[in-house]
Parts: structure tokens; sequence; C-alpha cells
């Protein structure tokens, strides 16, 4: 399919593991349409399908309301939606990866971020290190024993996860008992030992992070974060919206998927707060850019304790949508935006 100059926008997917094509097709429906009044298009594809000269993908028509399989030129920009951590690592995505550079294609969000990794990242800076939660990579009995009675209650999340999941909270129970807090479940144990003999080869097998807990500020009883979504602009990174996140049935996670449900920023809106957003979104854009290549979207999770300070939790490089009509449309149309102009800026 020739596109006569037209900027065209590849966005890159993967297999589920029966064979149809992954990803969040209302976002890319969105997407051609917003870029096709903008004078862009775009198409799906998964590495699979690249060959050296061309790459089958599939184009959404809004006329007939249907997806089209045809071969398309490599594109002016590639947008990194594979919505699997091991599907990013197999070899034929690191192949296409790696054609990308060599063709000179920018390439937009280059991976899935590991946890521990963005914590010393970020801890690198000047700005952000006064708002992380203190955090250790989990590595043994006696460190993380410490750790947990340094602070009496913490989080222990996987390094390569996201959405909330496999995340749990320890606390100190009386002077030896230990209580585990999940998504599911509730469990005691006697001693710190004997939790350990039960986790300790998931900890150490998947690679969990441990962070001290933070005693939130609450709405109405529950618990309450901020899911902060940011967009490039030009050298600099801006604010597109902040959705509320209140915790429900479980304090664990205020994910949406784990129970949690949302409110409209405006109502717990201030100052304070927007003064926060607006000193770490240009950090957190820039270390990311810096350390791992472009990024042009990523949201942070973060929050407020009881006594007034702020925390960053995590960052996510491949942004869910958001439930908020407003910001979903914004989302749909910074992303547009900066697709065009990063081209246009790369050229």
């Amino acid at each position: 399919m020739k596109t006569d100059g037209t900027p065209l926008i590849g966005i890159l997917t993967a297999r589920k593991s029966e064979g149809t094509i992954a990803g969040n097709g209302p976002l890319f429906i969105d997407i051609q349409k917003k870029l096709i009044s903008l004078n862009g298009l775009s198409f799906i594809f998964i590495p699979e399908d690249v060959e050296d000269d061309y790459i089958y993908g599939y184009f959404y028509s809004p006329e007939e309301n249907r997806w089209k399989k045809k071969s398309f030129p490599f594109p002016d920009l590639v947008y990194n939606r594979i919505p699997f951590r091991t599907s990013e690592q197999e070899e034929k995505s690191q192949w296409l990866f790696s054609l990308l550079k060599k063709k000179k294609i920018p390439f937009f969000n280059p991976c899935f971020i590991d946890k521990y990794e963005l914590y010393q990242l970020l801890k690198g800076d000047d700005i952000l290190q006064d708002y992380l939660p203190k955090t250790i990579l989990v590595q043994g009995h006696n460190v993380l024993l410490e750790f947990l009675m340094e602070f009496g209650g913490i989080y222990l999340k996987p390094t390569q996860s996201s959405k909330g999941k496999g995340i749990v909270r320890l606390r100190m129970d009386g002077p030896s008992r230990i209580q585990l807090d999940s998504i599911l479940k509730q469990e005691t144990y006697s001693s710190f030992t004997h939790f350990w003999e039960e986790w300790n080869e998931e900890l150490l097998k998947k690679r969990y992070i441990a962070q001290e807990e933070v005693r939130s500020a609450e709405y109405e009883g529950k618990r309450f974060d901020f899911r902060i979504l940011a967009h490039a602009n030009h050298d600099d990174y801006t604010l597109s919206g902040v959705g509320i996140r209140l915790s429900q049935e479980q304090e664990i996670t205020t994910h949406i998927p784990s129970g949690g449900s949302l409110l409209p920023y405006q109502l717990l809106k201030s100052k304070e707060h927007d003064v926060f957003f607006q000193t770490i979104i240009p950090s957190v854009g820039k270390s990311l850019s810096n350390y791992y290549g472009y990024f042009g979207e990523f949201t942070i999770d973060a929050g407020v304790s009881k006594t007034g300070r702020y925390y960053i939790y995590e960052v996510n490089s491949k942004p869910m949508s958001f439930d908020e009509e407003e910001i979903e449309n914004k989302k749909i149309e910074n992303l547009c935006r900066l697709f065009l102009q990063h081209i246009e800026e790369s050229s």
C-alpha cells in the first residue's frame, strides 16, 4: 500500500498464544481516526510479519468499519504496544528493534520497565530522589527481615509485572508474628522464618523488590493514588491528565482491574498536587529517554501520605486506557500530534 508522502505510523504488537493479534483494538481504531483527521495513517503489525523491504500489516478503514491486511513500506515511526514482556524479549522482536535502529526509524517507548532498575535510575536524579519510597531488591532472609523491622510494613512487588499483579503487603503483628495481605487473601505467620520458608522460592525466582509501606492519605476512609498521564512535547514533557484511584474491598492496590474505583481529580485538586505533578513529569521523562531511548508517553503511579509527603510508586511505559473519557481523548490527541511532530523533527 503506497502512502504518497503521508506520514505513516506503524503500531507494533504481538500474537496471542492461540494465534490472534493481541492489543488494545479500540485504542488502535481511535489512533487511526485521529491520524486521518491530521492527514496521517497508521497500521498495526507484529515482528513475524516484517520482511526486508516491506511489512504485512492491518489497516483500519473507518468507511468500512473493518481491518484489512495489506503490505506497507517501512513506517516513518514505530509506536511500541507489544503487550507482553516475554514477546518483547523474543529473538524476532529484538531483531526488529535492531533493524529499526539501522534504518534510523524513530522507535517510540522502547521497552517495559523493570521496577528495581527504575528505582535506581530515578534515585540518581536530584529532583526525583526525594519522592521515592525506600526500596531494596529481595536477596535474602536477613536483609528483608531488617527492612521489614525498620518500617513495620512493606510491599513486595515482582520487578517485571504491571496492573498490581503479584503485589503483597507484609506487616509486623506483635513482636514476631507477620501478617500478609494480597488482593485475594490474608495470612498470618507465627514468625518471619515461617513466612520465608513458604515464600523464598517465589521471591527469589521471580525477582521481587521490597518497598516501604506509605500510609496513604484517604478520601472518605479509603486510600487513594494518582494516575498521572504525561506526553513529550518537543524537548519537554507535559501533563495530559490525572485520575484518582480509590481502594475498595482490599487496600493492596488501587488498580481498577483489582477492584479499585475512580474519582474525578477535580474533587481533590489542590495547588500542592499540581505543583508536584509539574515538578516530577519533566525529570521522569528525561530520565527514561536518556537511559532507555525515546519515551513519548508514560504514566506515573504516585501518592501522598497522611503527613502530606508525596511519593512516586511506579512508572508505566505502556499506559492502559483511562476510564475517564476526557483523559483518554486527550491521550489520543496528544499521541497523534506527537507522532507527526516527532517525524517532522527527525526528518
